[in-house]
């Protein structure tokens, strides 16, 4: 019984070693925005701060699955609007947005944070995930969100990362207003949507207690 306790922790930590060799963890940084009756079509219309943190588990090198979980603020207001209907409104609302997602990433080129070399690709990425949007009326909604950027490896197994995402809801109501019709119309109109832009850090960890020759790029000096 012992033995068998001690190789089934053994085939563990092997497991979450294995695991940790093909894991990313990353911070991001940067704003967020919001389009909606208030502002149907500007791009990056008024940004708030936005922050957030990321886990990444490499399938191979041009595919990926990522969990994030981000966080913002939304305002917007029918002031810095030239529309004349618009103007005579006056709405305005600020607020936050939390999001827990999961999306699945492409690589166009193949990318690593393993120390081979200069690394670097643009991405796409897609999935699911739900809000909790902290507006007018606060709601937990499901999103469907969608990313594309540009990542590469700058320090063995350190990333930077350049991506802009935004996030399709099922909710027309982050603005206090529902169904507007007015005289500019936009494909944003029916639901609200929001957006993260901004850069990552990305590293890798990785044990020498999991030495494999596949993984003796990490040890060595970047091949430039």
């Amino acid at each position: 019984m012992k033995r068998f306790v001690w190789v089934l922790l053994l085939c563990c930590l092997f497991v979450s070693l294995s695991a940790q060799r093909k894991a990313d963890y990353g911070i991001f940084g940067g704003i967020s925005t919001y389009n909606g009756d208030i502002n149907p079509g500007t791009f990056l219309n008024s940004p708030k701060p936005a922050g957030g943190i990321f886990y990444r588990f490499n399938l191979n090198p041009r595919q990926s699955i990522r969990a994030s979980l981000c966080y913002g603020g939304l305002a917007a207001a029918d002031s810095n609007s030239s529309n004349n209907y618009q103007q005579n409104r006056g709405a305005y609302f600020a607020g936050t947005v939390g999001e827990l997602i999961l999306q699945f990433e492409f690589n166009f080129f193949p990318y690593s944070t393993q120390g081979k070399g200069w690394d670097y690709t643009p991405y796409l990425a897609a999935g699911t995930g739900a809000a909790y949007v902290n507006t007018v009326d606060p709601q937990i909604v499901p999103v469907i969100p969608f990313s594309f950027g540009f990542k590469v490896n700058i320090y063995k197994n350190v990333g930077l990362e350049a991506e802009y995402g935004f996030r399709k809801t099922f909710y027309d109501n982050f603005d206090g207003l529902k169904n507007e019709d007015f005289s500019a119309p936009s494909v944003l109109h029916n639901n609200d949507w929001y957006s993260f832009a901004g850069l990552s850090l990305t590293w890798k960890f990785y044990s020498k207690l999991a030495g494999c020759p596949a993984y003796n790029d990490a040890d060595s000096k970047r091949k430039r």
